[in-house]
């Protein structure tokens, strides 16, 4: 039997993180799943979402939540990619900025990385780039 190593990198979207923090249905599952990689990555994005998310619900944010989070800065603008993601399906500016990021953080090694999302449309379009979702 042919053994295909799974990625030790992941990125994560906001969906999977404040499911964790709200300690929703699916949080011991996606935790579980997070605690699987070696490194976790994610677009700023991730950080403005997770404390938007807490102020709504009228939480204190805790920065040791995203503190294993590697940040991915883009050096460039990610036309290409957000051009690539929307011709693959419609998302949301969120999730396509997520997804963009991830493109641009792997380039064409995308077998090499897990992205982590509980958004159905964002899982779909991620799984058509050959990422482990």
């Amino acid at each position: 039997m042919l053994h295909i190593p799974q990625p030790s990198i992941a990125y994560v979207d906001g969906s999977a993180l404040l499911s964790i923090i709200f300690e929703e249905s699916a949080s011991p599952l996606t935790a579980r799943r997070l605690a699987q990689f070696s490194r976790l990555i994610s677009s700023t994005l991730l950080e403005a979402e997770v404390r938007a998310a807490l102020y709504r619900a009228g939480q204190d944010y805790d920065p040791r939540w995203l503190s294993n989070i590697v940040w991915i800065y883009p050096i460039r603008p990610l036309s290409a990619e957000i051009s690539a993601t929307l011709q693959a399906g419609y998302l949301r500016s969120g999730d396509l900025l997520h997804i963009a990021t991830a493109l641009y953080a792997v380039g064409f090694q995308r077998s090499n990385l897990a992205f982590i999302t509980l958004d159905n449309n964002q899982h779909e379009v991620a799984a058509g780039f050959g990422f482990l979702t």
